[in-house]
């Protein structure tokens, strides 16, 4: 992810938002990282069925780039990686919180109307 500065772009601050989010899995990740103080990359691929390595490798270092993850390397044997959120990034709870609660109740919206037919 290119390190972007907003200031001198006309446009809606959705945008911004959106524009740090984007994509299936940011959100997601930044939702795991949010019920959890830290976690390993495998234990994060563990969480997120479907994704690969390679992308969620992607993700992770554009949600880095963004400034809202922290990577922090263990010098051990195997080597250690462990990824949380930074302020910024959990400054995004609210969102992310909405989210999740939309997704619940459209799911919900979803089944009840699947029901009816």
């Amino acid at each position: 992810m290119k390190n972007k500065h907003y200031q001198d772009i006309p446009g809606c601050p959705v945008e911004v938002t959106l524009d740090l989010i984007d994509g299936r899995w940011k959100g997601v990740i930044l939702h795991q990282l949010l019920a959890n103080e830290f976690l390993r990359f495998n234990e994060l691929q563990r969480r997120l069925p479907g994704i690969s390595q390679r992308l969620l490798t992607k993700q992770l270092r554009d949600l880095e780039g963004a400034g809202l993850v922290l990577r922090t390397v263990y010098a051990e044997v195997p080597p250690r990686v462990e990824y949380r959120l930074s302020e910024e990034g959990r400054s995004l709870q609210p969102v992310i919180e909405a989210l999740s609660a939309w997704g619940h109740g459209r799911i919900q919206r979803r089944r009840q109307e699947a029901a009816l037919l």
